[in-house]
């Protein structure tokens, strides 16, 4: 049997070779141009799925960037803010060490007086800050609008108590501003863990100076009282109103009940009480009140100079242990900022990792793909040639 073929099978044969070698050269060509070894995703397909899979990951990775940048400027204003704060309260507790100077007129606590009210409206519009994207710092996350509201001469909390938690890294989370509501309306009395005061129907000049937990540590967390029996003598009762010791006033001295101890100066009447026990929380807005309030008393008589002093340390203690509560918010945002650094590197080394894993994928070996180009175009043009001979040939060359 004899097989013909014929020349148009010829002619198309040889220019599917050409069209193909044509292909594969075309290819090289867009290799080198963009210095990629995958160009589509028929080059290698268990490749291409495995870099499309890495390149998630380096957006996910650039995303928690983009929430690190968000949330470092969040807590870095709130540091700031709460620098402020602290310096404001130290500067009450200047004012109020002036103000318990028995020296001073009228007029010098109206300034005082003054001076704190202005200080209460700058605390006020920190804690309204805003973190220059129209978000409230601490507003926890119904951050749309101004937490803190002035209604009726109280300020009021209006915002939520849930601090959002922001990935930064993959599993890696770190916890947004604080809520105001921790920071500015749940401040500790007292030292922080104590609290004492005088009793308001007191009739003598006694003035709680000192209290705090005694060496001994076997406070229990109750209230106890000190009851003046006479000038010169006392009673110890607990928060029952049991009395559970006695003892011989003097002026200055220490007092210990329960684990407690507390120190009177001046001489408080009989049927004077000073408590002691708990602290427990006020905003400073309140504290401020307070103490402008304290500073409006009258201090004509030595019982009113002593409700008044009484008053005026409660505030100075206030303000001292509300500073530190601040100092407290920034170290917590501290520690939030320096996760943020670690997160950071983290990020860093896993997208190095991604890069160099995606460059070993994608990116073309230069001297791999020019030897190739020199071969496929060296095979192109011999097809080139031998079709060149063959279009040429003849059957009339032959006779």
């Amino acid at each position: 049997m004899n097989t013909r073929i014929s020349t148009s099978g010829v002619y198309l044969q040889s220019l599917s070779t050409m069209l193909g070698k044509q292909a594969s050269l075309s290819h090289t060509q867009q290799q080198l141009a963009t210095g990629k070894r995958l160009v589509t995703a028929k080059d290698d397909p268990v490749a291409a799925g495995t870099a499309v899979s890495l390149d998630r990951s380096a957006a996910e990775l650039e995303r928690f960037g983009q929430n690190a940048n968000v949330l470092g400027n969040r807590l870095n204003l709130q540091e700031s803010v709460l620098a402020q704060a602290g310096d404001r309260l130290a500067r009450v507790r200047e004012l109020t060490i002036q103000a318990n100077n028995a020296s001073l007129s009228s007029e010098d606590k109206k300034a005082i007086t003054a001076e704190l009210k202005v200080i209460r409206e700058e605390l006020l519009g920190l804690a309204n800050s805003q973190d220059g994207s129209g978000r409230y710092l601490f507003g926890g996350t119904d951050d749309g609008h101004a937490p803190f509201v002035l209604g009726g001469g109280d300020v009021s909390y209006t915002g939520d108590q849930t601090q959002r938690q922001v990935e930064i890294a993959p599993d890696h989370f770190v916890s947004d501003t604080i809520p105001g509501s921790e920071l500015f309306m749940r401040v500790r009395t007292g030292d922080g863990r104590v609290d004492g005061s005088a009793a308001t129907a007191n009739t003598g000049s006694g003035v709680l100076m000192e209290f705090g937990v005694g060496n001994t540590g076997s406070w229990n967390g109750q209230n106890y009282s000190v009851v003046f029996t006479a000038p010169d003598a006392y009673e110890l009762r607990d928060a029952g109103g049991a009395v559970v010791g006695t003892g011989t006033y003097e002026s200055g001295e220490g007092i210990s009940v329960g684990g407690l101890t507390l120190r009177i100066d001046g001489a408080p009447a009989t049927g004077d009480s000073f408590s002691v026990g708990p602290a427990q929380t006020q905003d400073v807005f309140g504290m401020l009140d307070d103490l402008v309030t304290a500073l409006e008393l009258p201090d004509d008589t030595p019982q009113q100079r002593a409700a008044q002093q009484n008053q005026l340390q409660a505030s100075l203690r206030n303000a001292a242990t509300a500073q530190e509560h601040f100092i407290d918010g920034r170290a917590t945002g501290g520690a939030q900022l320096a996760a943020m650094d670690s997160a950071a590197e983290l990020r860093e080394a896993q997208s190095v990792t991604l890069e160099t894993t995606l460059s070993g994928i994608r990116d073309l070996d230069y001297a791999e793909a020019i030897s190739r180009f020199t071969l496929e175009s060296t095979a192109l043009q011999a097809a080139q040639k031998a079709f060149m001979r063959l279009q040429s040939s003849s059957l009339f060359d032959l006779v």
